[in-house]
């Protein structure tokens, strides 16, 4: 089993706290088989509401999936006490907002896209509908009078 950490970074503009909203918030990823190396086209996504058991008793996962290349079954799992927000004080800087646990998996690709939130940096107010599709968002937060965004998104993956 091996971990990978997902690495976020944005410029935020008088937003902070940009995190995952919900158990049913969807990571999109590219995933490589770790036996033959087959990445498949599509995106796949894996969620905290989805729990998969593993052969032979070895507890669950978020997916599993067999490879279509050497038919190699392999999981990822969401570790859920790893989720973080992405805040002010991470402006421009790579922060790990999550962690996998990968057997045979290996995590190469993210596309962010909606169900994450924020919040205005001064005011508190609430942005529950954050969609990072494009890599730029941005809003205007009444109380503080000010335009807020989200913008540069880009990630990484590491080891953990």
């Amino acid at each position: 089993m091996v971990k990978f950490g997902l690495q976020f970074k944005a410029n935020l503009e008088n937003v902070t706290n940009v995190r995952p909203l919900g158990e049913d918030f969807r990571w999109f990823l590219k995933l490589k088989c770790g036996n033959c190396g087959e990445v498949p086209d599509k995106w796949q996504y894996v969620t905290l509401m989805e729990s998969v058991p593993l052969k032979g008793g070895r507890g669950s996962a978020s997916m599993v999936q067999k490879c279509k290349l050497c038919a190699r079954e392999n999981s990822i799992d969401i570790l859920r006490d790893t989720i973080t927000p992405y805040n002010a004080s991470d402006n421009e800087k790579f922060k790990t907002m999550v962690q996998f646990e990968c057997r045979g998996l290996e995590p190469i690709d993210f596309q962010p896209q909606a169900g994450f939130a924020a919040e205005g940096a001064e005011t508190g107010t609430p942005f529950p509908e954050v969609n990072l599709l494009e890599k730029d968002w941005n809003d205007y937060d009444d109380k503080a009078k000010e335009c807020v965004g989200i913008y540069e998104v880009t990630h990484r993956f590491i080891k953990c």
